[in-house]
């Protein structure tokens, strides 16, 4: 009768492995929630701009500054620019990163994307020389104006 009696009660009739399974569950889901949540709101630091460096881009030029899509060997869009750096100061320059902005017709920014163009492959920059560079890029988003992006210098590194 003891049983009837907890029954009408509303109480459960417990068994330890779906309390066991039910904890597993939750703990799993809580997992991944923070996990998911923390991988979205990672902070990259990326190198800043030095105060040196930013008086210093006054004596970069970029010049012949072009841009063109093709199709690549794999079927897939590829839009490159090519242009020419100049070095006018008297710094040997180890690094330049530009960022590249990309944005749709509405003005928002659809892709940035960090790029060197100087220190590939150990070149470096000498003062009063001017280098080509080529940057591609096959993951623009659909939804760019299809215009140059904004290149904006991100960082130098001098070779002291």
């Amino acid at each position: 009768m003891a049983v009837n009696s907890e029954k009408s009660k509303g109480v459960l009739p417990t068994n330890p492995m779906i309390l066991v399974i039910a904890a597993v569950v939750i703990l799993g889901a809580a997992g991944f929630l923070w996990l998911d949540y923390s991988s979205k709101h990672i902070e990259v630091k990326e190198p800043v701009l030095t105060p040196e460096a930013k008086v210093y881009t006054r004596n970069l030029g970029l010049s012949e500054v072009a841009m063109k899509a093709h199709e690549s060997y794999l079927k897939q869009g590829v839009v490159e620019i090519t242009g020419k750096i100049s070095n006018k100061g008297d710094r040997l320059l180890k690094l330049v990163e530009i960022n590249c902005i990309f944005y749709d017709p509405y003005g928002q920014v659809v892709l940035r994307e960090r790029v060197p163009i100087i220190g590939r492959r150990g070149v470096t920059l000498p003062p009063s020389e001017t280098r080509d560079f080529r940057l591609a890029f096959d993951n623009i988003p659909e939804s760019w104006n299809q215009r140059m992006p904004q290149l904006v210098i991100a960082q130098i590194l001098f070779d002291n």
